[in-house]
């Protein structure tokens, strides 16, 4: 039996941690999934597996509280449980930047979506696609032609970005990560620093896949569990041999 697996994030001012906490692991326990789930005061994130109907079960009632309900899932399906057990973390931010002044609910990026930059790429239009990602996810595919900071973690992102060349603040940049996430905080980040038109890709690397197939993209992407990998067709390409892959990006 093939088995669900979703990736979900919201940015949304949350209270009462640990009750929600309590509440999002008595769920999944209940429902058998496995995985990892991140709150903190600036939303939720979260990387689950089991079966088809558990998931959705999960997402239902997730989606039943109204902080939630308008998360966006991405869905992909692998032949074995990717995850070893189900983790609900209590943290200070769902994708560490550590820059509190940087509020994606209340302050957003424009987002791009992946027909669109697909469209721009086809017609060659100048543009920078600016990888957010690690640096050794970038080794294991990105965009064509993507620059990318050489980041050991996502912390590093706005100490790394004085490097990028000042001819970059009037030229268009298209931020882009594995689900999105990372770029919620990456795109804002550069629009304070004045870089004049940045956008986010839309549901990130993964979304792409799922809309536009492998155009422009070479390589496979880098997913923060054991399959470590997925091709454009969302099919895992390889086994995690010798690395432990199951935790959140960073």
């Amino acid at each position: 039996m093939e088995l669900l697996n979703i990736a979900a994030y919201r940015f949304v001012a949350l209270s009462e941690l640990a009750q929600l906490r309590a509440a999002l692991k008595a769920r999944g326990a209940q429902l058998e999934l496995k995985g990892t789930i991140l709150i903190a005061a600036e939303g939720i994130n979260l990387f689950l597996a089991g079966t088809a109907a558990n998931v959705e079960a999960f997402l239902e009632a997730l989606r039943a509280d109204a902080r939630f309900a308008p998360i966006e899932v991405k869905r992909s399906w692998s032949a074995a449980q990717p995850f070893k057990r189900l983790l609900v973390k209590i943290k200070r931010e769902i994708v560490t930047m550590r820059r509190p002044e940087i509020s994606p609910s209340t302050t957003p990026a424009p987002r791009l979506a992946p027909q669109e930059l697909k469209r721009w790429l086809d017609e060659g239009r100048e543009i920078t696609l600016l990888d957010t990602r690690n640096q050794f996810e970038v080794d294991l595919g990105s965009f064509e032609n993507a620059l990318a900071l050489g980041l050991k973690s996502f912390s590093e992102f706005a100490r790394a970005t004085p490097a990028l060349p000042q001819a970059l603040k009037d030229r268009p940049i298209v931020t882009f990560c594995t689900g999105g996430i990372r770029c919620e905080k990456a795109a804002p980040w550069l629009i304070s620093q004045g870089y004049r038109e940045v956008y986010q890709l839309d549901g990130g690397i993964l979304n792409y896949f799922e809309q536009c197939g492998s155009a422009h993209f070479r390589g496979e992407c880098f997913v923060f569990d054991e399959r470590v990998a997925l091709d454009a067709s969302l099919h895992e390409t390889c086994a995690a041999v010798g690395r432990d892959c199951a935790h959140e990006p960073g």
